[in-house]
């Protein structure tokens, strides 16, 4: 099962180009799905980075809520794609942080597409400094329905998805949504 997903994620990272899924329904386990304007779902972080930020080196998602909203970008250490967005995550950061939280989350070790030494790795070789970390938990891909890394969503302060975006961001993409966002 695993192999899999780890071969439907490689060629969806592949294949896609990018795509705007502000009106798509992110599915969670079956019994319950989340769509734009639902709460996003709840999942604990531990941090390889930017404990400074988010208060401690392990957090729940939904103890970040409340103060900025949320740009949540699922990546992995041996994605190409998530590799070459990162310059544009980082100028956005340094751009945007005093008003949202830019927070990267390793999915490597569930997508055969490294491990957290490759994700601490590629953090150090980019010099990215925005807060990073990994999850444990398995049902984040089933959960925010990632279907190809990288994967952005767009989660307002109150905590409800506002868009995702499956692909490559490039800088004039992740700043026109999070605007739109910030600007609801």
């Amino acid at each position: 099962m695993l192999i899999r997903l780890a071969i439907v994620l490689a060629v969806a990272a592949i294949a896609c180009d990018g795509s705007d899924s502000s009106s798509t329904s992110i599915v969670g386990d079956g019994a319950s799905s989340t769509s734009s304007g639902d709460q996003a779902p709840d999942f604990n972080i531990t941090m390889f980075q930017g404990e400074d930020v988010v208060g401690s080196q392990d957090v729940s998602l939904h103890s970040l809520f409340g103060e900025k909203p949320i740009v949540l970008n699922f990546w992995a250490g041996l994605c190409p794609p998530c590799r070459a967005e990162m310059p544009d995550l980082q100028e956005f950061n340094e751009k945007f942080e005093d008003r949202t939280l830019l927070l990267g989350i390793d999915l490597g070790q569930f997508t055969g597409l490294g491990n957290q030494k490759d994700a601490q790795g590629l953090l150090e070789e980019l010099e990215v400094t925005y807060p990073a970390g990994f999850t444990t938990d398995t049902n984040v891909i089933q959960d925010y329905r990632v279907v190809g890394m990288p994967t952005t969503i767009f989660i307002d302060k109150d905590g409800n998805i506002f868009n995702k975006w499956t692909g490559a961001l490039n800088g004039s993409v992740l700043e026109d949504k999070t605007l739109e966002m910030l600007n609801q």
